[in-house]
């Protein structure tokens, strides 16, 4: 490994590390505060690209930038108070369920608005090209724009949990309900807020993800399950923890692509020959590029077998 390839693969895994953690925060939140797991939440990520890219040819990007995430925020607060509230005092299953259903309902909508295919949604001008060369390779500002912007988030999400009155109220709706109640805040408010809150940052993930990657309606599918390891693995219910395992999957999964090497390479190299005879040499084969996409669910497995509560988390429910 040479100084090139360590140095583009960790900018391009801590770029998709950042985008999954602007994907997994809100999802985080939304459960550490109403201890709800939405199965849809990966649908407000696909809404936030596609309603960019619809205001995108009206306003432009930059106001879509900001429109975008309202919309989608607004649209998780509505489901909030007139869906999921009504079923919250059924317990969790309800909860599942009726945000399963909601994610088909949306795929759906998406399919008839939009079609099935891939819509063009594109890079705005200045978003277009290199951002600088390293090595002889290129690193594109829109990578370098998903980072910024998760940052951004991350600091300002810290802030208004930490250093504003309604992040106090929040903080207090979560551990004391009944006495922030008594204190005359309206808690069922409060979650609306936050649920809403939680969908607005997975739409801003759709807005910037979907014209860096790409925006068709297998786009929450394909995310969907790698949310929850990061989830998972960080700590139910941490944001610190969601942050370091979305950069930690990141990391590993871009090495990992970019790597084109098998057991048989390096046993080859230990001066152990291998042949067609070997028991499990299909296996052996199989380079690390090919299994990446399974390594995230594998550190799942091990991090539920050896710390089930994650990396940083406190719940042991």
């Amino acid at each position: 490994m040479n100084a090139e390839f360590l140095t583009i693969s960790l900018l391009n895994g801590v770029s998709y590390g950042l985008l999954l953690f602007m994907l997994s925060s809100g999802l985080t939140l939304i459960f550490s505060m109403m201890g709800v797991l939405n199965f849809a939440h990966t649908s407000f990520y696909m809404l936030g690209a596609y309603f960019a890219y619809t205001l995108s040819g009206v306003v432009g990007f930059w106001p879509a930038l900001f429109i975008a995430p309202l919309l989608v925020g607004a649209l998780g607060a509505l489901f909030e108070r007139y869906s999921l509230r009504r079923v919250h005092k059924f317990g969790h299953v309800p909860e599942l369920l009726v945000t399963f259903g909601l994610s088909y309902l949306i795929l759906e909508i998406v399919q008839l608005v939009w079609g099935r295919g891939t819509v063009p949604y594109a890079l705005p001008p200045q978003l277009q090209g290199p951002l600088f060369t390293l090595y002889g390779t290129q690193f594109p500002k829109s990578r370098s724009f998903v980072m910024l912007v998760a940052l951004l988030m991350l600091l300002a999400v810290w802030l208004i949990l930490t250093r504003t009155r309604i992040g106090l109220v929040i903080q207090a709706a979560l551990k004391h309900p009944e006495m922030a109640q008594a204190l005359g805040h309206n808690v069922p408010r409060v979650f609306m807020l936050v649920f809403g809150g939680g969908c607005a940052l997975a739409g801003l993930a759709g807005v910037i993800g979907g014209n860096t990657y790409v925006t068709e309606p297998a786009m929450a599918m394909s995310v969907g399950s790698i949310i929850f390891v990061v989830v998972v693995v960080g700590g139910m219910g941490s944001l610190a923890g969601a942050f370091l395992a979305s950069l930690l999957i990141g990391i590993v999964q871009s090495f990992a692509v970019a790597i084109d090497y098998s057991l048989v390479n390096f046993l080859g190299a230990l001066g152990t020959q291998v042949t067609d005879q070997t028991f499990g040499y299909p296996v052996l084969r199989l380079t690390l590029s090919q299994v990446a996409p399974i390594l995230p669910y594998l550190f799942l497995v091990l991090i539920l077998i050896f710390r089930p509560k994650g990396l940083l988390g406190t719940r042991e429910d």
